[in-house]
C-alpha cells in the first residue's frame, strides 16, 4: 500500500516557477515509476512527466518539455516536478501517482491505466 501527498501548489504569474513535491509512504518506493498528471476545469486529466524506477529516465507530455522537470529521492520517498516558464494553460490540478507490479508491463508511463496509486491533488494556477 502507497499513500501519495502533493504540495506546492499555489497562485503565480504567467513566466513563474513553481516546485511541487509528492511524499510517499513505504518502504519501496525506489521500485514505482512515478507519474504527475493534471486536470483542468472541464477538462480529462493528462499525463504530465513520469520518472522510472531504476534509471530515473524521465518522460515529458510535449507541452511542458524544456519547461518542467521530474526528479526524485528516494532516500526522501519523494518525488518532485519543477515547473518553470508556466503559462496560464498550465492552471490545472496536479496529481502524482504511482504504479504497480501488476501494470507496470501492459501500459506506457504516459498511460493513467498504468497507475495505481493516485495522490489528492494540488491546485496550480497561473495568472496572466
Amino acid at each position: 500500500q502507497v499513500q501519495l501527498v502533493e504540495s506546492g501548489g499555489g497562485l503565480v504569474q504567467a513566466g513563474g516557477s513553481l516546485r511541487l513535491s509528492c511524499a510517499a509512504s513505504g518502504r519501496t518506493f525506489s521500485t514505482y515509476t512515478m507519474g504527475w498528471f493534471r486536470q483542468a476545469a472541464g477538462k480529462e486529466r493528462e499525463f504530465v512527466a513520469a520518472i522510472t524506477r531504476s534509471s530515473g529516465t524521465t518522460y515529458y507530455a510535449d507541452s511542458v518539455k524544456g519547461r518542467f522537470a521530474a526528479s526524485r529521492d528516494n532516500a526522501k520517498n519523494t518525488v518532485y516536478l519543477q515547473m518553470n516558464s508556466l503559462k496560464p494553460e498550465d492552471t490545472a490540478v496536479y496529481s502524482c501517482a504511482a504504479d504497480s507490479e501488476r501494470t507496470k508491463d501492459r501500459f506506457t508511463v504516459g498511460s493513467m491505466a498504468r497507475y495505481f496509486y493516485w495522490g489528492q491533488g494540488t491546485q496550480v494556477t497561473v495568472s496572466s
